[in-house]
């Protein structure tokens, strides 16, 4: 199962203001642009999710499935298995940007707590999907195919990085984007989800990022109240310790 074989380390230490001046002014770091969640950013999740919940059920997108599954696999002699990386691309690309000097719309805290949000949403949406569906899998290994785990990871990964640099370059969103479709096609192609679970994971994927984005501000007024930003420096990078893949990001302060 996905999130049973990935491992993902976030270290973040943040350092509250001890003492100040009668005269300073303790500035809370927040969203320098706020996102307001109108109906119109939910037109593309919500249809995406939307087909994949409808194809769960519906004899003719079943059977559409069933074919796209066929077509498929009759040449396939095996699987490519880039799609259990490509699906952090997106994600990861935020902060190596951001450590190539490219900076995008947050800081280091902000960008940090919103991807973590996102994750959470995501996340706990598949699983508990995955458990209440039961949906098997185009090989019958298992019955948790509803929806695409790698292909929410993927998409909630892609929104980030054009959230973060629409306003440098749409090319970066495009690429994420792209990254994130690859990701997956590969997971139709490796014989893994249906058509329908990979709409539904790319649905729930940029509708959580969405609302990490649009929750952020309220987020950053309970929990740092009193923080500061300072100099930091930061590092992403992925591992593999001979049974889980994922990625490290390692905060210093």
């Amino acid at each position: 199962m996905l999130y049973k074989t990935i491992s993902l380390v976030f270290l973040f230490n943040f350092f509250s203001v001890a003492s100040q001046q009668n005269d300073s002014i303790i500035k809370i770091d927040s969203i320098s642009h706020h996102l307001r969640l109108s109906y119109k950013q939910l037109i593309i999740p919500g249809v995406l999710i939307g087909y994949g919940a409808i194809g769960v059920k519906n004899d003719q997108l079943l059977s559409f499935n069933q074919q796209i599954k066929n077509e498929v696999t009759e040449d396939i002699d095996e699987k490519i298995t880039i799609d259990d990386f490509s699906q952090y691309t997106p994600a990861a690309s935020v902060y190596a940007l951001n450590a190539f000097g490219v900076k995008g719309k947050n800081n280091m805290r902000d960008r940090s707590v919103i991807f973590a949000t996102s994750y959470v949403i995501m996340a706990s949406t598949v699983l508990g999907l995955k458990s209440i569906v039961h949906e098997e899998r185009p090989d019958g290994s298992s019955n948790n195919s509803f929806p695409s785990g790698h292909t929410a990871t993927a998409f909630a990964g892609a929104e980030f990085l054009w959230q973060e640099y629409k306003d440098k370059s749409i090319w970066y969103g495009i690429a994420g984007y792209a990254v994130a479709t690859g990701t997956g096609l590969f997971r139709i192609y490796n014989n893994r989800h249906w058509l329908t679970d990979v709409a539904a994971g790319a649905g729930i994927g940029i509708l959580s990022t969405k609302l990490a984005y649009w929750m952020n501000p309220y987020i950053t007024k309970k929990v740092f109240k009193s923080s500061s930003e300072s100099n930091s420096a930061s590092m992403i990078a992925p591992f593999y310790n001979g049974q889980q893949y994922g990625l490290s990001f390692v905060k210093t302060f």
